[in-house]
């Protein structure tokens, strides 16, 4: 029976993705039974190709396709829709996150009296990205941690690992993998982190610009901060029902 889903959202990655399934068999090799799931977000290269060639020889690895392009959260939404396993882990499918850190990553949630854990966050050390895009993190991470105190000083890392049904009692937006610390912890979840590797990008390019990003944050975060609020607000209520059905 399968216990993990390993999800891979990916666009345009056909330079890169059968390096990267290749590690992940490689470094997940003594882990639980696994599923790995590529969710094809509207490429327009040879990345379906080369899945389909792979799994031929390969009867855990799935694809999944969307017919345009919805962006990372919703082809990691559709990815844990279809895992077939209790625990999901998510890695970009650009190569940039090293397969070899998904047992690091998994190893919390796979251990005796891991029940309050919900999420296992990466935590990137040493990016291989351009000094542009670097410093536009470095800013969006600083001010998302200071309005929503989500203790975490990287979201935008592919790399985490969170249980499964967890996550789809999460509310649903775009953007929302850059929150999922915040959106776990808001549910009553313990999160961990763990600092893992980073690598340049193998092949092709970055689907979205710093300008993209930033401006898709800022409503998102204004948003999340509001979800935070309104569940702290509805907590007493919540509270008062309980020990009034006793």
């Amino acid at each position: 029976m399968t216990e993990i889903s390993i999800v891979i959202p990916a666009r345009n990655e056909a330079a890169n993705i059968v390096t990267l399934l290749q590690g992940i068999d490689a470094a997940c090799a003594a882990l639980p039974a696994y599923e790995v799931i590529v969710i094809d977000d509207g490429s327009d290269d040879g990345t379906v190709e080369a899945v389909r060639a792979r799994m031929a020889e390969h009867s855990h690895l799935r694809l999944i396709r969307h017919d345009r392009s919805g962006g990372q959260s919703a082809a990691v939404h559709s990815g844990v829709l279809a895992a077939r396993g209790a625990l999901i882990a998510t890695l970009d499918g650009d190569g940039q996150n090293p397969p070899e850190e998904l047992p690091h990553l998994l190893a919390p949630l796979l251990a005796p009296g891991a029940g309050p854990l919900g999420l296992v966050a990466g935590q990137r050390v040493g990016r291989q990205d351009t000094l542009s895009k670097r410093l536009a993190s470095r800013f969006a991470n600083a001010l998302r941690a200071r309005i929503l105190h989500d203790g975490t000083r990287d979201t935008g890392c592919g790399l985490k690992a969170f249980r499964r049904d967890a996550f789809l009692r999460l509310p649903y937006f775009d953007h929302m993998h850059r929150y999922l610390p915040a959106l776990f912890a808001r549910d009553g979840w313990q999160i961990a982190h763990v600092d893992v590797s980073h690598r340049p990008r193998g092949g092709g390019r970055s689907n979205y610009s710093n300008l993209q990003r930033g401006l898709v944050g800022a409503v998102d975060l204004f948003g999340v901060a509001w979800l935070l609020r309104r569940r702290k607000k509805a907590a007493p209520q919540e509270m008062h029902r309980d020990e009034a059905s006793k």
